[in-house]
């Protein structure tokens, strides 16, 4: 498999084999990545060394230290004198290393800052009856609260995707599974 991660730690030590079977190292191919940030910021190269038919892929914790945290499009690829084959790419979010984040930082992703905001609105409206008020001819109008329930469960669903994801590269299995004895 040629993914590099979907989660890397700035700080922490990269190291993984790989193999791109169509193009064995032992033939002379050299397999390269790029991480390019999506938003500003300088794109990352990582060039993997042979390791028979396979790739040995090695970067230090001083080197990642250096990455810019936020989100990367990666691209692998092959190379051999003047033939270029891309053999992989995804999407990685780089964070921070936790020794290195200020007193305040919140960690939390996206998904469960949404998540926790439309839950805070739905408990605050818990006791306020009213969707839509005037006063001196100035309105305000709430979201309704069959949106921000249709809301709450499209973002409890992408942070249960989000913690799923994260037992599987724990090594904890997923809470998905279903076990049948007969």
């Amino acid at each position: 498999m040629l993914a590099i991660a979907n989660v890397i730690i700035a700080g922490d030590t990269r190291d993984f084999t790989t193999s791109a079977p169509d193009y064995p190292a032992s033939s002379g191919w050299s397999l390269k990545y790029r991480l390019a940030p999506r938003s500003t910021g300088t794109a990352i190269d990582i060039t993997a060394t042979a390791s028979g038919d396979d790739y040995a892929i090695q970067v230090t914790a001083t080197a990642t230290a250096a990455w810019a945290p936020g989100y990367y499009s990666w691209v692998a690829f092959v190379e051999k004198a003047s033939e270029r084959y891309t053999v992989g790419s995804g999407q990685l979010e780089i964070r921070a290393a936790s020794s290195t984040l200020a007193a305040g930082t919140d960690g939390r992703t996206h998904a469960r800052k949404v998540l926790d905001a439309i839950e805070a609105v739905l408990e605050g409206r818990a006791t306020k009856d009213q969707e839509e008020y005037a006063i001196n001819g100035r309105s305000l109008k709430r979201t309704p609260i069959e949106e921000l329930m249709k809301m709450r469960q499209l973002y409890r669903n992408e942070v249960a995707g989000e913690d799923a994801a994260a037992n599987l590269a724990a090594g904890l299995g997923s809470a998905r599974k279903v076990q049948v004895r007969l």
